[in-house]
C-alpha cells in the first residue's frame, strides 16, 4: 500500500514562505475545512475569517500554512512556525525540475530563466554547477526566502 507524502518546513513566517513556494511550484492554498471557495476567492482571506470565527487570537493565525498541487499529483507542503533560526545546511532539500528532458546549453538556459523568475519572487542564487557528463546534467543551487536550499534541476 502506498502512502501520501507531506513535506514540512520549519520557518518564521508560514504565510510568506508558503506563498513563495506556491508561486514557485504552481500550487494553491487550500480553503479552510468546511468552507467552499468560489472562483476568484482568496483562500488566505478565507483562512483569516475562519480562524477569527473559531477564536484563534490574531498573533497565532500565522502559526501554520499549507499548499497543495491543484492536480493532486505532487506532495502537500506544510509550513509551521518555529522560534529558532536555520543554522546549518539542509540534510534534505527539494529539487525543482525546471528543465526535464533538456540537455547542455538549452538546459542551462532554461535553468537560468527559471532562476531569474525565482529571484524576483525572493529566492537567492547560491551557485551554478555546470554539466559534467555522464554523472551531472548541471543544476543551480538556490535558497528560499528563509534560507532553505533547493536545486533547479
Amino acid at each position: 500500500m502506498s502512502r501520501h507524502l507531506q513535506i514540512t518546513f520549519d520557518c518564521h513566517d508560514p504565510r510568506a514562505l508558503s506563498s513563495f513556494w506556491r508561486d514557485v511550484l504552481g500550487y494553491v492554498h487550500p480553503g479552510p475545512p468546511g468552507v467552499a471557495l468560489a472562483p476568484g476567492d482568496d483562500p488566505l482571506a478565507a483562512w483569516d475569517a475562519f480562524l477569527e470565527r473559531i477564536g484563534v487570537p490574531e498573533p497565532a493565525r500565522n502559526a501554520r500554512s499549507a499548499i497543495e498541487d491543484p492536480d493532486g499529483d505532487g506532495p502537500r507542503l506544510f509550513f509551521q512556525q518555529v522560534p529558532e533560526d536555520k543554522v546549518a545546511k539542509n540534510r534534505v532539500h527539494l529539487d525543482v525540475r525546471a528543465a526535464p528532458g533538456s540537455a547542455g546549453e538549452e538546459r542551462m538556459a532554461a535553468l537560468e530563466a527559471e532562476c531569474e523568475r525565482l529571484v524576483a519572487l525572493g529566492a537567492t542564487r547560491v551557485e551554478r554547477h555546470e554539466p559534467a557528463p555522464p554523472m551531472s546534467a548541471g543544476h543551480i543551487v538556490m535558497a528560499d526566502p528563509e534560507g532553505n536550499e533547493f536545486c533547479l534541476d
